[in-house]
């Protein structure tokens, strides 16, 4: 029931996202895409992504290797990252923040600085129990036939780096990034 909830709610809320004009970016984690659209149009699309070694869902501690689902906007930009290039997430978003409040995850503390982060369009602190660096990447020197074969990041969302290459013609600081777990039948 709660899994039902979550999901209508990410689906409605992805809609509101078609409806605005400008660049955006829908990973699916189950189909292991991800999409740049534009509004409801998608420009780019990109197969065999990799993501968390142990899937996608709600984060629950550092070093989980689960890539979160929900929304976020590109937060900081590393062109020259050893994954090649580094789109980092405003993780953990504001909802992330209340679920692990409500779980006993984190602090009142912890919760109050990540609230206030968002509230003034800044980094939320990366060193929660709930981790950070979050972000889409490419492989650096990393081999491209086991990015093919196996999820292996740490939560991350990993494209080849050709694809982050061309991926970079979209992303600029305060990209919106929705990230889903569409079921299959």
């Amino acid at each position: 029931m709660i899994r039902f909830f979550f999901c209508a709610v990410i689906l409605f809320s992805a809609s509101q996202v078609y409806a605005e004009p400008g660049v955006w970016l829908l990973v699916d984690t189950q189909a292991q895409t991800l999409e740049v659209k534009n509004g409801p149009y998608t420009l780019a699309l990109f197969k065999d992504i990799a993501i968390g070694r142990r899937g996608a869902g709600f984060k629950q501690h550092r070093g989980d290797e689960v890539t979160p689902l929900g929304f976020y906007r590109i937060a900081w930009i590393n062109e020259k990252s050893h994954y090649r290039r580094f789109y980092g997430f405003d993780y953990p978003s504001v909802d992330d923040a209340r679920k692990a409040l409500r779980h006993g995850l984190i602090s009142s503390y912890e919760f109050q600085r990540i609230i206030d982060a968002h509230k003034h369009n800044e980094v939320p602190p990366q060193n929660t129990a709930l981790g950070g660096m979050l972000s889409i990447h490419g492989l650096g020197r990393a081999d491209e036939r086991i990015h093919k074969m196996t999820n292996w990041t740490k939560g991350c969302v990993a494209l080849t780096n050709d694809q982050i290459d061309l991926l970079a013609l979209w992303i600029e600081k305060g990209t919106k990034v929705v990230i889903l777990k569409f079921p299959r039948n």
